[in-house]
């Protein structure tokens, strides 16, 4: 497989141990050229609390927590629903028009290796999902002694 034409490559000479960032970058903007990432739907809110605590919103009127399902695995955060096709007759239910969809989904969010998802909740029609930087001893900044 080729890789990416990207800034990425152009970093490489200058970067030590930094190969599986830029293999992910790669990843991702393949993801993007093919289509598989759906940019509109459901809607989303990163936020950045502060140097170490993220916020992800996502809309997702008209689902319940038992809908939902949020997985981390490697780097790779999803949030899809549990719901398959299924026609439903809103008429029956008194609907009149339907402007709230509950379609298939699948989110995908990379977050770094040091980020760690600290809870999701969904409350009233948005999944709140905590996340945190926990920096490890070996990686805080430390004086070298110079023998």
């Amino acid at each position: 497989m080729t890789k990416n034409l990207s800034i990425w490559n152009s970093l490489r000479p200058y970067s030590v141990g930094f190969d599986s960032i830029f293999d992910e970058f790669d990843r991702m903007l393949e993801s993007v050229d093919r289509g598989h990432i759906n940019a509109n739907y459901p809607p989303y809110n990163i936020k950045k609390i502060n140097e170490n605590q993220y916020f992800i919103e996502v809309a997702l009127a008209g689902f319940a927590k038992e809908d939902i399902d949020v997985e981390l695995k490697d780097s790779t955060l999803t949030v899809k629903n549990k719901l398959q096709e299924k026609v439903i007759d809103d008429k029956s239910n008194g609907v009149i028009h339907k402007g709230i969809s509950t379609r298939q989904f699948e989110r995908v969010f990379t977050i770094a290796e040091d980020i760690k998802v600290k809870e999701a909740e969904l409350k009233n029609g948005l999944l709140s999902i905590d996340l945190e930087r926990i920096i490890p001893e070996e990686k805080k900044p430390r004086l070298i002694k110079v023998s």
